[in-house]
């Protein structure tokens, strides 16, 4: 090799260990401008609440500036759109879930992201279990009852959601599966006129968020029959789990977590997890969380990866089996 070579070889080395450790450095010093913390539904909501949960103790814990933006629409697919074009530079973040990120992709035709692809899982912040209710003076006791007579009479009992293509409404199309039975699922226009319809006793059963169901459970208007989550609410400890009542490893719940459009510093995703996973060990956090009938979970970066990874390949045969596709 001519020494022309060697020098020129030795300054592209030298120019790639230099931009190395710029990189590192930037990573290290981060944050030093504002955060952006993309919320992909409308102010007021369950995520909207989440989110700001956790920007406002990211910014409170470490002096951070962060700003937390609303971009609702489709189901929470635009805003995750959104953030994952940005640049991946550690500075937009975005609170997905279950629904826009695993379930979303299955669901619409031309989704503008891929979610194993274009997004960095970061921290797993909560879930919520879907819970099954009936009427307080409903026949169904147990959800035993409800299986058998789905089975005696198949096709007869009808489930209300809040809507096609949701998580909650698959978790209904779960239980069909596992307990071999066909229960009629009745799209509503969110949770509140399908426990409404069972109130009055129009409908049978309605699957429903734990913090949309709440109050009527406590006030004895409605009977929660069992939660879909591995474990028990901790806002209805007294009420068994799917698992429990004779479906083992049944696990439908919501997720929330923070990602990164893909390609950010790995350092900034660590530093991130850290905090994150810091807040949900605090008793102010927990509380906080569990005011909204959900459960604070916290993750290392592979693990939250790893279910998404897994929801997301579940999820495409729940959505076919489904037959729910959204324009």
């Amino acid at each position: 090799m001519s020494s022309l070579c060697k020098t020129i070889a030795a300054a592209v080395l030298s120019c790639g260990a230099l931009m190395a450790q710029a990189h590192a450095q930037q990573a290290q010093a981060w944050p030093t401008a504002p955060i952006r913390m993309v919320i992909p539904f409308p102010p007021g909501g369950g995520t909207d609440i989440l989110s700001r949960l956790v920007s406002n103790k990211l910014a409170e814990t470490n002096k951070w500036t962060v700003v937390a933006e609303n971009r609702p629409g489709a189901g929470g697919t635009i805003g995750i759109a959104e953030a994952a074009k940005a640049r991946p530079n550690g500075y937009t973040m975005v609170m997905g879930q279950k629904d826009n990120m695993a379930v979303a992709p299955w669901l619409y035709k031309n989704l503008a992201y891929d979610p194993t692809r274009d997004l960095t899982p970061v921290a797993h912040v909560a879930y919520t279990p879907v819970v099954i209710v009936t009427s307080a003076n409903s026949r169904f006791k147990t959800l035993a009852d409800v299986v058998n007579a789905a089975r005696s009479a198949p096709g007869t009992i009808p489930y209300g959601s809040p809507g096609n293509g949701t998580t909650i409404h698959l978790a209904g199309e779960a239980l069909n599966n596992v307990a071999g039975i066909k229960l009629v699922h009745v799209p509503y226009k969110g949770s509140s006129a399908a426990m409404t319809d069972v109130m009055g006793g129009t409908l049978d059963l309605a699957l429903s968020s734990v913090p949309s169901a709440l109050s009527q459970i406590r006030s004895g208007k409605l009977r929660a029959l069992a939660v879909t989550s591995a474990a028990r609410s901790t806002s209805l400890p007294d009420v068994p789990t799917v698992s429990e009542s004779g479906y083992k490893g049944f696990d439908v719940s919501t997720w929330y977590g923070v990602f990164l459009p893909a390609g950010a510093p790995k350092d900034v995703v660590v530093r991130l997890n850290g905090e994150v996973n810091r807040l949900l060990d605090t008793p102010d956090m927990k509380k906080a969380i569990h005011a909204q009938g959900a459960e604070p979970q916290a993750m290392s970066p592979e693990k939250f990866s790893a279910l998404l990874q897994g929801d997301y390949r579940s999820m495409k045969d729940i959505v076919k089996q489904a037959g729910v596709t959204i324009e």
